[in-house]
C-alpha cells in the first residue's frame, strides 16, 4: 500500500515564539543545525532530530547560516564578514569543540533569507556569492539551470554527428 499525502502526519520541529533560521539536517540526517535569537542575538545551535533531546549552542559570539561539511565532521557558519568552523562528533550524541575562525573578507556573508553559499563536495573550496555594495542586499531572485549541457549543446552544436 502506498501512503499519499492525506496520510502522512505533520508534526511541527522548531515551533516557537522565537526566530528560528537556516535549518540544516546533518549528512546522516539524525541533526538539525538553525539559527536562532533566543538568546537576544542569533546564534548556532545543534537539536537532536527528531528529538527528543535538548539543543546545543555551537557559536560563541553571534552566528547565522549554519552548513555541514559533507563527512558531518564540521559545521561551518557566518558571524558577519567571518566564516567560523566547528569541529563536531555526531552519531547518537552530538559534541563540538571550539569555533575557529576561517577567514574573514568583506563583502561575503549570509544572506536572508535563502543560503548564498556552499561547500565542495570535498569540502575544500567554498562557493559564495559577493555583494556589489558594502551594504548586503536581500535575494530576491535565485536561478537554478538543470540540464545546461543539454542547453549549451543546444546553443552551441559541436557539430560531431
Amino acid at each position: 500500500m502506498t501512503l499519499g499525502l492525506q496520510d502522512r502526519k505533520v508534526t511541527p520541529f522548531l515551533n516557537s515564539r522565537i526566530s528560528a533560521w537556516h535549518p540544516e539536517f546533518s549528512p546522516d540526517g539524525r541533526w538539525m543545525a538553525h539559527a536562532s535569537d533566543e538568546s537576544g542575538r542569533f546564534e548556532v545551535y545543534v537539536q537532536p532530530y527528531p528529538g527528543p533531546g535538548s539543543k546545543t549552542q555551537v557559536s560563541s559570539e553571534r552566528g547565522r547560516s549554519p552548513m555541514w561539511s559533507r563527512n558531518g565532521k564540521q559545521l561551518f557558519y557566518w558571524q558577519g564578514p567571518k566564516l567560523w568552523a566547528v569541529d563536531v562528533q555526531i552519531g547518537s550524541i552530538f559534541s563540538a569543540g571550539k569555533p575557529r575562525l576561517l577567514f574573514e573578507q568583506e563583502g561575503y556573508g549570509t544572506s536572508d533569507p535563502i543560503r548564498n553559499w556552499d561547500i565542495s563536495p570535498d569540502g575544500q573550496r567554498f562557493l559564495m556569492v559577493k555583494w556589489e555594495e558594502s551594504k548586503p542586499q536581500p535575494v530576491t531572485e535565485f536561478i537554478l539551470v538543470q540540464n545546461w549541457f543539454e542547453e549549451l549543446n543546444r546553443l552551441v552544436p559541436s557539430g560531431k554527428k
